[in-house]
């Protein structure tokens, strides 16, 4: 029985497995799933979309920008529904804003595998072992408006993955790392136009900057975390009190080493010797040199370079802040992971509670883990009100 879960990166792994030999997939990639279903609903965006209580995943620096004092928050998103009922992503964060200028925020999330049965034989009257692995991340943030329009952030994080089954030969020891987050947000003032006022945003998030995670402590056995550069931009269109409509859209890149090529003497055929040697000499890069070689390294060049960009485009209607529609759609280089998708969603707030739901559809020959999966956040907000700015 090999020590780590093979099953996990079957379920988990955010780039589909294809046929491409290139196809980026660090470790621990729980932590790129979008847990809230307002940015779910959006296509996964949320960088430069206004602040609310699920901003610590997405660009903490917002919660200097946020109108409520306080938040609450708790998502619940099943995974891998046409397969398991036992596969979930949950997430818990808190926010309080310290004054007009700045405010800090926590959060816990936690990925969940369900009971998993291992056999060592194949003996139908076996007695099964029982394990459930699960990995989880606990995050804390502060942001400070450094203008009136202007705010930004820092984030730790600690990762926990308890992935590893005991055999007779190791012990099940999760492995575990940490890293940082620098996020920055921009918000314009209202500014009047002839038929509507409009309000811009932007924002950046450098995600996930840390050491390598490994179950063994051999730098042939790491994964890279899943460091990553979020930038996007949004514009709202306030037709009136009552009515807004917000458009955004969101470029992510994982900044992580590409995988090369593994024909290292050019003869068009891949050894065993050449396979492990590539796979070697990757796993030994280090994780401040990969962030930098990932913008540079892809063997196809700047064209291949230029796909390892995913895009989102989003939209979101608000009726009286206490009603709002949203629609999305993401996409992912064919060559990259083929992820490619649309989704829909709603949000309902009454006095201090929010309801928000997702739904997404896959538009790619590639099998989404959540597709046709309803997603779920609900928000509660207190103290006093702090103006838009």
């Amino acid at each position: 029985m090999k020590k780590t879960i093979l099953l996990f990166a079957l379920l988990l792994v955010i780039s589909s497995a294809t046929a491409q030999d290139r196809v980026i997939n660090p470790g621990v990639p729980f932590l790129l799933v979008a847990a809230d279903a307002r940015a779910a609903g959006m296509a996964d965006m949320g960088v430069a979309t206004s602040a609310d209580a699920f901003s610590q995943q997405w660009n903490p620096a917002k919660y200097a920008f946020a109108t409520d004092q306080k938040g609450f928050s708790i998502s619940y998103t099943p995974y891998l529904t046409d397969l398991v009922n036992d596969i979930s992503l949950g997430q818990l964060t808190y926010y309080q804003k310290l004054n007009e200028r700045s405010a800090f925020a926590g959060s816990l999330r936690f990925f969940g595998l369900g009971d998993i049965e291992l056999r060592e034989t194949g003996d139908p009257n076996e007695v099964p072992r029982e394990v459930s692995p699960n990995e989880f991340s606990l995050d804390g943030s502060y942001a400070l408006k450094l203008s009136e329009r202007f705010s930004m952030a820092v984030a730790g994080r600690f990762i926990h993955s308890s992935l590893k089954v005991a055999t007779d030969s190791g012990d099940a020891s999760p492995a575990s790392s940490f890293a940082v987050d620098v996020a920055g947000f921009y918000q314009s003032e209202e500014i009047a136009y002839n038929e509507f006022n409009g309000r811009w945003r932007a924002g950046f998030n450098i995600q996930n900057l840390g050491p390598k995670i490994s179950y063994d402590n051999d730098e042939f056995s790491n994964n890279f975390l899943p460091a990553n550069l979020k930038i996007g931009t949004g514009f709202d269109f306030i037709l009136d009190d009552y009515n807004k409509v917000a458009l955004n859209v969101e470029f992510n890149k994982l900044l992580v080493p590409t995988p090369q090529n593994p024909d290292l003497n050019g003869d068009g055929t891949v050894t065993s010797e050449e396979n492990t040697q590539n796979n070697n000499d990757y796993r030994s890069i280090g994780w401040t040199s990969g962030v930098f070689r990932s913008f540079g390294d892809a063997p196809g060049g700047f064209s291949e370079e230029i796909k390892e960009f995913t895009y989102s485009v989003g939209a979101e209607y608000l009726y009286q802040e206490s009603f709002a529609m949203r629609m999305g759609y993401f996409h992912e280089s064919p060559e990259k992971g083929a992820r490619q998708f649309f989704s829909l969603g709603a949000g309902f707030k009454y006095n201090v509670v929010k309801v928000d739901v997702s739904y997404l559809f896959s538009s790619s020959r590639v099998k989404n883990p959540l597709e046709n999966t309803l997603r779920f956040s609900l928000t509660f907000n207190f103290g006093e009100k702090y103006d838009e700015y």
